[in-house]
């Protein structure tokens, strides 16, 4: 039998495309071709199917045949037809999730899960609970006053905004950084400097095509896998920093051979916590001044602080030597795809060719979008709410193990998005285990360390508390509790 296509838009208002190949009566092969759209999701529950007579005139079958076979698979339970509604495919028993392991975040380890015997690993249970950091709270995007600056951005944007674009970014969205990064991070900076970006990664990219990045970069002995792998991909091998409760000891940069460049997380250590002293940010910026070598700076939460003022940018101190990155991925949404970088004078040129003559990357409308979101003080009061709203949520996480685990000492927790558990030795992929359990994703704090560090291992949970809804947050702190490893026992 020859193959019959179909193009139907007069009832439909698009394409319902069948191929009519099964061998047999015409009924029999339009039955088939209907079950096999329906079974792989082509026809989506609900769709509202032809009139039998204009199907009929598509395909140029008889009318009747079109008829029989509507009502047989009405019949059968592939399709439903009511009084005034037509002819629509019936709805489909919901399938169960798939069991998998939680997705890590850009920031975070590999995802944890329980192990099974001699025939492989075992799917963690599908998690109730997203305790992963480095993930805001979506429920709170600001859809309200986001929208009344696209509509404005949308009004006010010149013709030319709707052409090629400019590998920079938008000129409205790097005045409008410029402000806000001085004013709020301490940043000196122009718009000039400003080069538009679709995040973190995009920007190690980006650098790392320059070979700014070569062949060595030291990076703090705690810190993203994810970075780590980026970065060996380019062919740039980490060297790991050592850290204790001041951050990286910068003052050993200068005793690393083929060192150019050090990225390190000034404001709130990632993923321990804790600033960076002032005496190792100056010890950083010497080491780069002396060596002409690079320091990024990874501001990734920088507005987050609860307990005193942000602590400001290292760039401040030289921006001919330090290169800022920051990101909307935590204070607004990693779903913009929005950062940008600050560079030194003498590499916006060699930045600029690595990305392209035209901004492929991060949208037009958005950036015009947050450039009157910062612009308009929006931006300047979302970033408020979530800091009261996180620091609410950063209380009760601390009274939560106050009162259920008092032998678990919370780190971290002066700003940011997530706290560090400390546990004792040994326990750490036990409590992983019972979190799997638990159907808690979290990330423990081992998938952090970097392979050749010399620093000690330290046992722990990367607790995120930003993501869980409003609803479940208690519930979500209740089976984070039942996870953790018992006290000792006093004899």
């Amino acid at each position: 039998m020859a193959d019959s296509r179909v193009n139907s838009a007069r009832i439909l208002g698009s394409d319902l495309h069948l191929e009519l190949t099964r061998a047999g009566s015409r009924r029999t092969a339009l039955m088939a071709a209907l079950r096999e759209a329906i079974r792989d999701g082509r026809l989506a529950p609900d769709t509202r199917l032809p009139p039998y007579r204009s199907l009929a005139a598509d395909l140029g079958i008889a009318r009747n045949t079109v008829a029989d076979a509507y009502a047989e698979l009405i019949t059968e339970g592939w399709l439903t037809a009511r009084q005034g509604s037509g002819t629509r495919v019936a709805p489909r028993p919901a399938s169960p999730p798939p069991r998998r392991r939680a997705p890590g975040p850009e920031r975070g380890g590999p995802p944890t899960g329980a192990t099974g015997g001699r025939r492989g690993p075992r799917p963690a249970p599908y998690p109730v609970h997203n305790l992963l950091p480095g993930q805001p709270d979506a429920a709170s995007f600001p859809r309200t006053a986001w929208l009344a600056s696209a509509r404005r951005a949308l009004t006010a944007a010149p013709h030319e905004a709707f052409g090629p674009g400019d590998p920079r970014g938008r000129p409205e969205l790097r005045r409008a950084l410029a402000d806000y990064l001085a004013r709020v991070r301490g940043v000196r900076t122009d718009p000039g400097r400003i080069v538009v970006c679709a995040g973190f990664a995009h920007a190690v990219r980006l650098l790392s095509d320059t070979r700014l990045l070569r062949p060595r970069m030291a990076v703090e002995s705690y810190g993203p896998a994810f970075h780590r792998s980026l970065l060996r991909s380019a062919g740039i091998r980490t060297v790991p920093l050592p850290l204790d409760a001041d951050g990286a000891l910068t003052e050993g940069l200068a005793d690393l051979d083929g060192v150019r460049a050090a990225l390190l997380t000034p404001a709130h250590q990632f993923p321990t916590g804790g600033p960076l002293r002032p005496g190792r940010r100056a010890a950083a910026v010497a080491w780069a001044r002396e060596s002409g070598g690079l320091v990024l700076e990874d501001d990734y939460d920088g507005e987050f602080r609860y307990d005193r003022r942000p602590v400001g940018a290292v760039q401040g101190l030289d921006p001919d030597r330090v290169l800022y990155l920051g990101s909307v991925s935590e204070s607004l949404s990693p779903a913009l795809r929005l950062g940008w970088m600050v560079l030194p004078d003498h590499l916006v040129d060699g930045l600029l060719a690595a990305k392209g003559e035209h901004e492929g990357w991060t949208g037009v409308l958005d950036q015009l979008t947050l450039a009157d979101f910062i612009e308009s003080g929006g931006y300047d009061r979302h970033v408020r709410r979530m800091r009261q709203h996180y620091g609410r949520r950063r209380d009760r996480l601390v009274a939560a193990l106050a009162e259920h685990a008092p032998h678990v000492r919370v780190a971290g927790i002066a700003a940011g998005l997530h706290a560090v558990l400390e546990l004792p030795p040994g326990t750490e992929r036990s409590a992983l285990r019972a979190a799997a359990r638990q159907r808690l994703a979290l990330d423990g704090l081992g998938g952090y360390r970097h392979p050749d560090a010399t620093t000690p291992h330290r046992d722990g949970l990367v607790v995120g508390y930003a993501a869980p809804p409003e609803h479940s947050f208690t519930e979500a702190l209740d089976a984070l509790c039942r996870a953790l490893p018992p006290g000792r026992t006093a004899t």
